[in-house]
């Protein structure tokens, strides 16, 4: 359905997201709603944890949408209150992977194109997804979460104060694949069995792509409230880069060493303290009970 023009709209902008891509597609993008006949009020913080504050602050408003000027962790970073009042998100890609928006077919690189969706677009109802720690803590998520290799790899690069850019995250590719080993996953779906597999992988997706259009789960659908699981089993080293080829690809499921199923929650044991991330962001440390909601976003799309 194509929404009418004008409205009251409420950008929020992460400044840091993309190493400053955010700020300044958020400048686009609110150009563009006013060119446009919104009613448009900025939100923009000197952080990313500003920015969350004041994306809270935003919804108490109860504008006609939200836009969310960011990569895949600053929404997920301001769902909770979205999903309690049920403003229409609106995503203008501005991280570095932009999982979300290429599930969805949101423009990417063009932030006002993405914004032209608040009037233009249908409103596609879509899951939204939980994590909650041994401790009680819960945060929300829109794409996937991982536990292993590429988590392990997140966290290293994250430390890693050399080089920069993007050679940072490479180099921390290659430091874990010298030190990878497979570790026993447990894994307790709703309503089945549960699984016991020693893997070097595991990810439990809403929708297909992480790590910037990595279809790790190529099945996955955004709408089905269910989380598609992938677990790619105990192999060698080597083999390790033929299937970093294959995930790429959206291909390794069809080996007989990859592990799949779906559930609406599953609670996910491992060694102790391995850490999880999902939206690129830390979830938390295993064990983690994940959970989707089903159609519980309501999410500004292509008509």
């Amino acid at each position: 359905m194509t929404q009418p023009s004008g409205g009251q709209v409420a950008v929020l902008v992460n400044p840091v997201s993309g190493r400053g891509a955010g700020a300044r597609a958020g400048r686009v993008a609110a150009d563009r709603l006013r060119e446009r006949g919104c009613d448009v009020r900025v939100h923009q913080g000197t952080s990313a944890a500003e920015t969350v504050a004041l994306g809270r602050r935003a919804v108490e408003e109860a504008p006609d949408a939200l836009v969310v000027v960011g990569g895949d962790g600053t929404v997920a970073a301001v769902l909770g209150p979205v999903l309690d009042s049920g403003v229409p998100l609106a995503v203008v890609p501005g991280g570095t992977g932009n999982d979300l928006a290429r599930e969805h077919g949101i423009p990417l690189g063009d932030p006002a194109a993405a914004a032209d969706l608040v009037l233009d677009g249908a409103r596609r109802r879509v899951d939204a997804g939980t994590v909650t720690t041994a401790d009680g803590a819960v945060r929300h998520f829109v794409t996937v979460l991982c536990a292993g290799l590429d988590s392990l790899t997140n966290e290293r690069s994250n430390r890693m104060r050399w080089p920069t850019g993007p050679a940072r995250y490479t180099v921390a590719v290659y430091l874990e694949w010298l030190r990878l080993r497979t570790r026993r996953y447990r894994v307790h779906p709703v309503g089945a069995p549960p699984l016991v597999q020693d893997g070097y992988l595991l990810a439990a997706g809403l929708t297909r792509f992480y790590g910037g259009g990595v279809p790790v789960c190529p099945d996955a659908d955004p709408a089905d409230g269910l989380l598609d699981l992938t677990l790619v089993q105990a192999v060698g080293r080597f083999r390790v880069l033929a299937f970093d080829r294959r995930i790429k690809a959206g291909v390794h499921t069809r080996r007989p060493d990859v592990t799949t199923l779906r559930s609406s929650a599953v609670r996910l044991e491992g060694p102790a303290g391995l850490v999880a991330y999902a939206d690129g962001e830390p979830a938390g440390r295993l064990p983690l009970t994940v959970e989707a909601h089903r159609e519980a976003l309501t999410l500004c799309v292509p008509a």
